[in-house]
C-alpha cells in the first residue's frame, strides 16, 4: 500500500521507520533529492521509509482559503512513489486541532507512537507544534528523549538560489516555465474533470474540453503547448497526447470567466467525465480579442500548427535523450 490516510494506521514498532516530513509541494528537484537520499538512507539501515504530509495544506486550514497548489494530494503521492517506489505516503489529516497539538505530544504521539521514528529527517526550516515553537534544535532534543535521530537534510539549489516551492510558485506566475520546469524536473502540470462547456471551440471548428475543478497554480492567461494523459482510464486512456491549451477568460465572445481549455491534436472522441492533467510545455502567445470568429479561427490553425511543432520537439527530444518516458507527472 503506497498511501496510508493517518499515522494512527501504521502502528509500527519503536525505532523501526526512517520518516521524512514535509509537505512536499511540488515535489520539485529540493524534495526529490531529500526523498531519495532518505530512501538510501532506509535501505542502509533496514529501516522501513515513510514520508509524512498533510492534506488539507497547512495554509488552508490556518488561514481558511482555498491555495493554489503546485500538486494535487494524488499527484504529490505518484510524484515521491517516482523518486523511490518502495517509498509509502502517510497522508496525515491537517486540522487545527493538529496545529494546536504541543510539540512534544506531536512527536512521542504521532512520530514515536504511531510511525515508529527511529530516525527523522526535515527540511532546514522545519517548524511543528503550536504556534510553530517546534525547531530542529527542539527536534533533536526530543528525538534524545524517545530515542530517534533526527537531522535536516541538506538543500539543493542553483545559481539563483535553493530549490522551493515559493521559487517554483513564483516562476509560474511569471510565465517563466522553462524555469519553473527546471526546478520541478518537468512540465507544471494542470488537472481538472472535463465538464460540457459553451461549445464554441466546436463551431470554429477545434472541438475543446473544459476542466473544471483545476486546484493548481495558473501561470499568466494565453495559449501554451501541452501534452495531455488521461488520469482515470487505465492503459487505454489518453496518454501523452499534444494539446493545445488556452488559460483565460474568451474576450472575443465576452465569457468573462476564466476558464482552462484544451483542444487535442489528433482525437477525436467524448471525454465528459474524464479526468485529464495538462503538461504545459511552452507558452506560444498572449490571450488576444479578435475582430471576430473567422479571425480567431485562423489563429487558433497556426496555434495548432505551432504547438504540433513543439510536441514533436520535445518528443523527438526525449527519445533522443534514450529516456523511456518524458519529465512529465
Amino acid at each position: 500500500m503506497s498511501r496510508i490516510d493517518g499515522a494512527a494506521r501504521v502502528g509500527a514498532p519503536r525505532g523501526s521507520s526512517l520518516v521524512i516530513i514535509g509537505n512536499f509541494d511540488g515535489v520539485h528537484r529540493g524534495h526529490q533529492a531529500v526523498l531519495g537520499a532518505g530512501a538510501r538512507e532506509a535501505r542502509d539501515r533496514g529501516l522501513r521509509p515513510l514520508v509524512l504530509t498533510f492534506h488539507p495544506h497547512p495554509v488552508e486550514v490556518l488561514r481558511r482559503s482555498q491555495r493554489a497548489l503546485l500538486t494535487t494530494i494524488d499527484h504529490k503521492i505518484e510524484l515521491i512513489r517516482r523518486v523511490d517506489s518502495t517509498l509509502r505516503v502517510v497522508v496525515e489529516p491537517f486540522t487545527l486541532e493538529l496545529a494546536a497539538l504541543p510539540a512534544a505530544e506531536f512527536v512521542e504521539r504521532i512520530l514515536v507512537e504511531q510511525l515508529g521514528a527511529g530516525v527523522v529527517i526535515v527540511g532546514q526550516n522545519f517548524r511543528f507544534g503550536a504556534d510553530r515553537i517546534g525547531d530542529l534544535r527542539l527536534l533533536s532534543e526530543l528525538g534524545d528523549r524517545f530515542g530517534f535521530r533526527a537531522r535536516a537534510e541538506r538543500l539543493v539549489g542553483d545559481q539563483a538560489g535553493v530549490f522551493s516551492s515559493s521559487r517554483v510558485r513564483s516562476a509560474l506566475t511569471e510565465g517563466a516555465l522553462d524555469c519553473a520546469e527546471r526546478m520541478l524536473g518537468r512540465p507544471h502540470a494542470l488537472s481538472g474533470l472535463v465538464v460540457h462547456g459553451d461549445e464554441r471551440g466546436r463551431t470554429l471548428g477545434t472541438p475543446t474540453a473544459n476542466l473544471d475543478q483545476v486546484r493548481e497554480v495558473l501561470p499568466p492567461r494565453g495559449v501554451y503547448a501541452s501534452f495531455v494523459d488521461q488520469l482515470d482510464a487505465g492503459p487505454d486512456g489518453l496518454s501523452r497526447a499534444g494539446a493545445v491549451a488556452n488559460l483565460g477568460v474568451r474576450p472575443t465572445f465576452g465569457s468573462g470567466s476564466s476558464s482552462v481549455e484544451v483542444h487535442l491534436l489528433d482525437f477525436k472522441g467524448d471525454l465528459y467525465g474524464a479526468r485529464l492533467r495538462v503538461h504545459l510545455l511552452e507558452r506560444l502567445r498572449d490571450e488576444l480579442q479578435f475582430a471576430g470568429p473567422e479571425q480567431l479561427r485562423q489563429q487558433i490553425q497556426q496555434d495548432v500548427a505551432r504547438a504540433a511543432r513543439v510536441v514533436q520537439a520535445r518528443s523527438r527530444r526525449e527519445t533522443g535523450s534514450g529516456r523511456d518516458a518524458p519529465p512529465t507527472g
